[in-house]
């Protein structure tokens, strides 16, 4: 088994006024050589974005790209003629292939939206493009793992176009449960949104995350009342 750990506080910080965002692995200004990406999870970004303010239209190709909303709402307008807010309990995916362009905005005016940002590398290149957003029951979540992103069509997750599976978990003080990795050769980066867990041995923080590889499944148990996301990735 191998495993990295991404305390907290050890990641790249940049607060743009508009934006306060934390990088776990390196991403604009902040860069890490040691910190590119973890296996085909190449971005994790934590990004706080005030009231009316957002992303400007801007280009993307050849990424799958995933925005998990933790609280407020997020307006999305895109060049497949797309507009929709996604919010908490939203999870949205865009595969970028041949090429888009999108822009993000913080729908309300009065109160902050704080959204996970994740890029993942595509299996296939230059597809089609495409847009797809589905709202998530949380009380499906508790105590269990919901899968949220999957490449299977006909799954609960929106698809993606790699061989990646994320689930979201709500778990309850001394809760205990097993995550059994999927495909052969994948890792898992685990990412605690809030609380406390222990994960195959170590204790995990807020915001803490830790990618496991060379293993076929993961201990869990909740220190605290936690919330975490859990990422499936190829490693190669």
């Amino acid at each position: 088994m191998n495993t990295v750990l991404h305390k907290a506080n050890t990641r790249g910080h940049a607060n743009h006024g508009w934006l306060d965002t934390n990088h776990t692995f390196s991403f604009a200004h902040y860069y890490d050589p040691t910190r590119m990406h973890f296996g085909v999870l190449r971005v994790l970004n934590d990004d706080f974005v005030d009231g009316g303010k957002g992303f400007g239209t801007h280009p993307h190709d050849n990424m799958e790209i995933i925005s998990i909303p933790l609280y407020g709402d997020l307006e999305h307008k895109d060049s497949m003629g797309n507009t929709a807010v996604i919010k908490e309990n939203d999870v949205q995916i865009m595969s970028a292939g041949t090429g888009i362009y999108h822009s993000e905005y913080n729908k309300n005016k009065d109160k902050k939206v704080n959204f996970l940002q994740i890029w993942v590398f595509p299996k296939e290149q230059n597809i089609q493009p495409r847009y797809e957003q589905k709202t998530f029951k949380p009380e499906d979540r508790v105590n269990k793992l919901q899968e949220v992103v999957s490449p299977v069509k006909t799954s609960e997750g929106v698809w993606i176009n790699q061989d990646a599976w994320f689930h979201l978990g709500n778990l309850k003080k001394d809760f205990q449960t097993e995550y059994i990795i999927k495909q052969k050769n994948n890792g898992v980066y685990i990412f605690v949104v809030e609380g406390d867990v222990t994960i195959n041995g170590q204790t995990l923080n807020k915001r803490d995350g830790f990618g496991i590889w060379n293993t076929y499944k993961l201990s869990i148990t909740a220190n605290s009342d936690a919330e975490v996301l859990l990422m499936e990735v190829p490693m190669n």
